[in-house]
C-alpha cells in the first residue's frame, strides 16, 4: 500500500488526505509537536509528505523534515515562493497552488483549476479530481507565475480590502484604480523576493480571470493585517517603496 503523510491536518490538510485516502493510500497524520525523526522511522518511504502547516509555521517544519522526507515533500501554502524550500536544502518538491476553499462544515468550493508541479503532480491531479476538485499538471517551468499569480490575488485583496472591504468583484468594478496600485506594489516586493522580472499584464489578467470565477468572495480575513505586515517587512527589506500599503497600513 502506498503511504502518504500529512503535517498539519487542519481543513486543507483534510482535503489531501481525503484524497490520498481515496486514491489507495494510508495516511499518517503527524500532530503539532510530534518529532518527525520518529514518523520517519515508522513510515521510512511515503509517496508523499504533505506540509499542511500556516504559513507562518512553514519555515521551521521545512527546516525540521527528516532527510528522506525533503525529496517527497507536498507544499500548498499561501504565500509561496521558491526561496522558502530552496533555503532549508528542499530540491524539487511537488507545489499544489490551491484555488478551493475548505472551511470548518462546509464542502469544498473551488474558485479556478488547481495547478501542480513537481514529482507526484499526476498523482495529486486523480486524487483532488476524485473529489471532484478541479486541477492540473503544470511544467515546472511554470510554476513560479502560478505562485505569484495567486499571491497577487491573496495580497491585492487582502490589503486593498483592509481599505474598503466589500468582495473581489466590487472591488475590480467599484475600486479599480485601488486594485492596480495596490498590486502593482505586490508585483515589486515578488519580483524583489525571488529575483526575478515578472510580467504585471498577465499577472492581473489572471487576477481577473480569478475574480471572475468567485466575484463574490470576500477581500477581507482575519489574516489581511498580518499579510500587510509581512509584506511591508520584505519591502523594507529589499528596498523597496510601497506608499500606497504604507497608507493602508498607518490606519490598520
Amino acid at each position: 500500500m502506498n503511504e502518504v503523510v500529512v503535517i498539519g491536518l487542519g481543513q486543507m490538510g483534510g482535503v489531501f488526505a481525503r484524497a490520498a485516502e481515496g486514491a489507495g493510500c494510508r495516511v499518517t497524520a503527524v500532530k503539532r509537536g510530534q518529532n518527525l525523526l520518529d514518523v520517519a522511522r515508522e513510515v521510512p518511504e511515503p509517496r508523499s509528505v504533505v506540509v499542511a502547516v500556516g504559513e507562518l509555521d512553514l519555515p521551521g517544519v521545512l527546516a525540521s523534515l527528516p532527510d528522506a522526507y525533503k525529496s517527497r515533500a507536498l507544499l500548498l501554502q499561501n504565500e509561496l515562493l521558491p526561496n522558502l524550500w530552496t533555503e532549508p536544502g528542499i530540491v524539487d518538491p511537488t507545489v499544489a497552488v490551491v484555488w478551493f476553499e475548505k472551511k470548518a462544515n462546509t464542502g469544498i468550493t473551488p474558485i479556478r483549476s488547481t495547478p501542480i508541479a513537481g514529482p507526484e503532480r499526476e498523482f495529486w491531479v486523480g486524487a483532488l479530481r476524485a473529489l471532484d476538485v478541479p486541477a492540473h499538471a503544470i511544467p515546472t517551468e511554470q510554476l513560479l507565475f502560478e505562485l505569484v499569480a495567486k499571491n497577487l490575488y491573496i495580497l491585492t485583496a487582502n490589503i486593498a480590502g483592509l481599505e474598503v472591504g466589500g468582495s473581489v468583484g466590487q472591488l475590480l468594478a467599484e475600486h479599480r484604480s485601488l486594485a492596480l496600485v495596490v498590486a502593482r506594489e505586490v508585483i515589486a516586493v515578488q519580483a524583489a523576493l525571488t529575483g526575478q522580472a515578472l510580467d504585471f499584464e498577465a499577472l492581473f489578467a489572471h487576477l481577473e480571470a480569478s475574480v471572475a470565477g468567485d466575484p463574490a468572495h470576500g477581500c477581507r480575513g482575519r489574516t489581511s493585517a498580518s499579510r500587510l505586515e509581512r509584506l511591508q517587512h520584505h519591502a523594507r527589506a529589499h528596498g523597496v517603496p510601497t506608499p500606497r500599503m504604507d497608507k493602508i497600513a498607518s490606519v490598520y
